[in-house]
């Protein structure tokens, strides 16, 4: 008897250019693959995320499970913004409904000649408190100070974020990732204060340049991070270097060859947001399947 063949399709997330942006496997029939396989074929695959769909509901066009190489996920950006990309194509829709470990999460999509080019999720509001181990951090990126309080912000994973003073360089980093990974599983979202500048999009003011770190997650540095991109919209408002209702583009990925680009807004007050919506391109690299028991 032949081992059961598993397909899938491979993603490049917050870029309209292959070889860019986040890279992301989503095998379309999770369904059929046993939950004992899913954390094995995400540590084969070795990419930021894998996803595997699911079934839906009466309230979702279908369900998510994300895995790193290392633990599952509740939720995160890339993964369910590829995910919508996927089921919107197979199905038509202009408006996906993701149901995830965090709760079910819309997303709207853009389509040009027919084919889906983007879109935009509105994620799960996250809790935010004083990051308790901000020296530790500090002392493992290398840094003297930051430039805001750093606060950890959680939406199913938990980002903690540090403003870098002005005269640190963001390429200049040099982190300790094993230091870093004894945190705990967090991505670290170190970044630039928002300034305007050429290549900007229409209608977003303003861009931040940033680096997100998960060793504790299996991923050293992340290409891009639809996850941090609304908690940083947020904290870029709690602390007055952004107005509600303004959106940012968030370049990241440079370091690793890898550019992206995610734009995020939090609609609301600082004190009460309402929505944050985070929205990029997708593009479809590559497809295949798996051969396993």
């Amino acid at each position: 008897m032949s081992e059961p063949s598993h397909p899938y399709q491979v993603l490049d997330v917050f870029t309209d250019t292959p070889l860019a942006g986040n890279p992301l496997a989503v095998f379309t029939a999770g369904e059929l693959i046993p939950s004992r396989l899913m954390q094995a074929l995400a540590r084969e695959l070795n990419l930021s995320e894998t996803v595997f769909l699911l079934p839906g509901d009466t309230e979702a066009d279908a369900t998510v499970r994300i895995f790193t190489p290392r633990a599952e996920l509740p939720f995160a950006g890339h993964p369910v913004l590829g995910a919508a990309f996927v089921v919107g194509a197979e199905r038509q829709l202009g408006r996906v409904r993701l149901r995830t470990g965090a709760g079910i999460v819309p997303v709207a999509l853009t389509r040009e000649h027919g084919a889906v080019v983007s879109g935009e999720m509105e994620q799960p509001l996250p809790s935010v408190r004083a990051f308790e181990r901000a020296g530790e951090l500090l002392a493992a990126l290398g840094l003297a100070g930051a430039a805001l309080p750093i606060e950890a912000y959680t939406n199913g994973p938990t980002h903690v974020m540090v403003a870098l003073p002005e005269d640190v360089r963001l390429g200049m980093l040099e982190p300790d990732l094993a230091a870093i990974a004894k945190l705990g599983a967090l991505g670290i979202d170190c970044f630039t204060r928002p300034e305007p500048g050429a290549g900007t999009p229409a209608g977003v003011p303003a861009y931040v340049r940033c680096r997100v770190f998960c060793p504790g997650l299996g991923v050293p540095e992340d290409p891009a991070t639809g996850s941090a991109a609304g908690p940083l919209a947020w904290h870029l408002v709690r602390h007055g270097w952004r107005a509600p209702g303004t959106g940012v583009t968030i370049v990241q990925g440079v370091e690793l060859g890898r550019p992206s680009e995610l734009v995020a807004r939090l609609e609301g007050s600082a004190a009460r947001p309402e929505r944050i919506v985070v929205g990029g391109r997708a593009v479809v690299v590559a497809a295949g399947s798996f051969r396993a028991a």
